[in-house]
């Protein structure tokens, strides 16, 4: 059995040291590969001095390029499991064990083939961290898209339909069933939609809480103000690809044109705050995030 780990990577050098560490401790890994979209922070001549380790450079085409780029990669290297991650959540010792545990039915007897994703649990700063969700919401217009978050307190291995890049470990008959991640949405809503597709097409994809990464917790002293600051430019994603996830999944009018404008008023109103305050927001920021929603519905992606 072929284990290959995909870790995509930007500017993030001293954390990835971490990751890759950590992985080096885990003898149940074939190979491990690093995707690096185009760090400047000295993350290319570190690579450069390892041993043992894949390095794919490519310019930033964010984390939906990087994961198109690795799982494509071991697929086509025949790994029979692509083990994805971003440079900030590091596996305990026995998290793939435990992802494998239950992918290959140790504790049922019986292998689980209908499993296409295993996905750990993430421990930040000591708390549970937890955004995965049992179910999405197609039709609802007012409903939240993510139905059924998961808490903290699950103990057991469960069924979700959105998950995120943090550690999924992914079957290969399911790549070879839907493909690749889009790699045209750079960030946002990538692994939300590779977790759709897979359960479309007749794959579970489960989340296993005794399958532990730690993730590294980010602006923690930062002010709100400068946390809306720092995170602007990724608004823009974050909106257009909300939008085209409603618009290409919706299965209502409501879905594909409205729902997306309920965050959007939020959004706004936050950016016209920071306008008027000039805290780090410009009028033109405003009209980018209108602009953004108008790009999803459109379907139009691609890198800003």
């Amino acid at each position: 059995m072929k284990i290959t780990a995909v870790v995509v990577t930007y500017n993030r050098k001293e954390l990835l040291k971490r990751v890759i560490g950590c992985l080096k401790d885990i003898s149940a890994l074939s190979s491990v590969v690093v995707v690096n979209n185009g760090s400047t922070d000295g993350t290319g001549q570190w690579l450069d001095e390892q041993t043992g380790i894949e390095v794919i450079t490519q310019p930033n085409v964010g984390g939906s390029g990087g994961f198109y780029t690795g799982i494509k990669h071991a697929y086509e290297a025949g790994a029979d499991w692509i083990w994805c991650m971003d440079d900030d959540v590091f596996p305990e010792p026995d998290c793939l064990s435990e992802l494998l545990k239950v992918a290959l039915g140790q504790e049922t007897a019986a292998p689980q083939p209908s499993i296409g994703i295993l996905c750990p649990r993430r421990i930040q700063a000591g708390e549970v961290f937890v955004n995965e969700c049992r179910r999405i919401d197609t039709s609802r217009t007012f409903a939240s898209m993510h139905q059924g978050r998961l808490t903290a307190d699950v103990k057991e291995p469960v069924d979700i339909e959105g998950m995120v890049f943090e550690g999924p470990l992914i079957r290969r008959e399911v790549v070879g069933s839907i493909g690749f991640p889009n790699k045209d949405l750079f960030i946002f809503y990538d692994d939300t939609d590779y977790s759709l597709r897979a359960v479309k097409a007749g794959f579970r994809v489960v989340y296993v809480p005794d399958a532990i990464m730690q993730k590294e917790k980010f602006f923690s002293e930062d002010t709100w103000a400068e946390k809306q600051k720092k995170k602007k430019w990724k608004r823009r994603y974050q909106v257009r690809n909300s939008a085209y996830f409603n618009h290409h999944y919706g299965t209502t009018f409501g879905v594909r044109y409205i729902r997306t404008l309920t965050s959007l008023a939020g959004y706004l109103a936050a950016a016209l705050w920071l306008t008027i305050g000039r805290r780090g927001y410009r009028w033109k920021d405003i009209g980018n995030l209108w602009a953004a929603y108008k790009d999803g519905i459109n379907e139009r992606l691609g890198r800003y």
